[in-house]
C-alpha cells in the first residue's frame, strides 16, 4: 500500500464533499438556520473569525458532534472552514460519514475570506483608559 500524504487525503475528501464559494458562504450566513463551524485551533479563532462561527478544532470534531446535543441536528445546513480549506474538507467528509446531510466546506478558507475583505469578528483590544 502506498503512503498517502496530507495533500492526498485532502484531495480525496474534496472529491467526496461539496464546496461553496466565498460569495455562497456569505449569502448563506444571512440565514438563521446555518451552522458555521470553524475547525481551526482556538488561537487561530481568537485572532479573527466569521461572525457567529462556532469553534471546534478539527481534532475534537467527532467527539463534540457526538457529545453535544446542540450539534445533533444532522439535517441542519453547515458551512465548515479552516485556514485554507484542507482541514475543513476533511471535517466535511467526516461529518457526512457521521450522517450530516447538508455540509459544505468553504473553498479557500479563512485566508481567502480575509483577503477578499469580507467581514470578520475580532476580539476587542483591551484598553488601559
Amino acid at each position: 500500500m502506498l503512503k498517502q500524504t496530507a495533500h492526498d487525503l485532502v484531495m480525496a475528501a474534496k472529491a467526496q464533499i461539496r464546496e461553496c464559494s466565498l460569495q455562497q458562504a456569505q449569502q448563506q450566513l444571512a440565514t438563521d438556520q446555518l451552522l458555521v463551524l470553524d475547525v481551526r485551533e482556538p488561537d487561530e479563532y481568537a485572532a479573527g473569525h466569521l461572525a457567529g462561527a462556532v469553534n471546534i478544532p478539527r481534532g475534537l470534531l467527532e467527539f463534540r458532534l457526538s457529545g453535544d446535543p446542540a450539534l445533533a441536528d444532522v439535517g441542519r445546513k453547515v458551512v465548515v472552514y479552516c485556514k485554507s480549506g484542507g482541514r475543513s474538507a476533511m471535517a466535511a467528509k467526516v461529518m457526512q460519514d457521521m450522517g450530516y446531510q447538508d455540509v459544505q466546506s468553504m473553498a479557500g478558507g479563512f485566508d481567502a475570506w480575509a483577503a477578499a475583505g469580507l467581514p470578520l469578528e475580532q476580539p476587542r483590544k483591551l484598553g488601559f483608559d
